[in-house]
């Protein structure tokens, strides 16, 4: 049994946030669970954009789990000063969700990722696939699916191992409660390559309603998603798109497995899941 500590998870009613928080306290440590909104006899108010809450927030924190400020194409502009001030608050391990789309050193939050071992002698990076949540929780994905019964990509015929965000958050919860840090990162896949024709033809064997795959171009992509987000960041996810179409996330790792000692779930039985639990 390690020695109870105190974790700070950032972005704790979000969809890893959420259970990475319970996953830690089943595990008998503390939770700090940050957010816009202080929530509960543990919740402490955080905004990554509100400087005077960062204090407060790192008070009495060993551990944290960052997820980085949405829709950011410059997390870094605002993640460093904020890890720099951990580091001297006594944070000991900071555990950060990237993608695996994105290395250390690339764009957005991997210029986080490349200055994470050097603030922090404890440390990891999840680099998680597509989430399998982004075809059935809030994801404009989901809504699309919902409303028009249609997933729009530009990623063509390219394959995905979409990964659950339970997997996901039993892989952090680990990484942050283990006695001994990964100091590493963690590419985490599901257990198949699928191409989103794929997805759409088990998500409508599953709920018995026809969804279907619209594939788009690199600028009618960028453009359909800079109706919702700043134009930059649009053009960012487009591209990882145009990525996947040219086979980049066509890859399965066994991450899940070997830290958690479980397989993670695959798409149908995640489908079936959330369609028994009315999402």
């Amino acid at each position: 049994m390690t020695t109870p500590v105190t974790v700070l998870v950032v972005g704790a009613s979000g969809t890893t946030g959420s259970r990475v928080a319970r996953g830690v306290a089943a595990r008998g440590h503390r939770v700090k669970a940050a957010g816009r909104r202080a929530q509960g006899p543990l919740g402490v108010r955080f905004d990554w954009y509100d400087r005077t809450t960062h204090e407060e927030a790192l008070s009495g924190t060993d551990h944290v789990y960052l997820v980085p400020p949405l829709a950011s194409a410059d997390p870094a502009a605002i993640m460093l000063p904020f890890l720099e001030l951990a580091r001297a608050s006594g944070v000991r391990r900071a555990v950060l969700l990237s993608s695996s789309a994105i290395p250390a050193g690339g764009p957005a939050v991997g210029q986080v990722h490349q200055a994470l071992p050097s603030l922090f002698d404890e440390w990891a990076v999840l680099r998680p696939s597509w989430f399998m949540q982004n075809f059935t929780g809030d994801h404009m994905h989901a809504h699309s699916i919902r409303e028009e019964g249609t997933i729009r990509t530009a990623a063509g015929e390219g394959r995905v191992a979409f990964v659950d965000a339970d997997d996901i958050a039993a892989v952090a919860t680990h990484a942050l409660t283990d006695r001994h840090a990964p100091d590493t990162d963690l590419v985490i896949t599901g257990p198949e390559t699928l191409s989103y024709t794929d997805v759409a033809t088990i998500l409508s064997e599953v709920t018995e309603r026809t969804v279907t795959h619209r594939q788009l171009t690199y600028p009618q992509m960028r453009d359909h998603l800079a109706a919702a987000m700043p134009t930059e960041f649009a053009a960012m996810l487009a591209s990882m798109d145009t990525a996947v179409a040219d086979g980049a996330e066509d890859r399965v790792t066994d991450t899940v497995l070997r830290v958690t000692g479980r397989r993670p779930r695959d798409f149908r039985a995640h489908v079936e899941r959330a369609v028994a639990a009315g999402q």
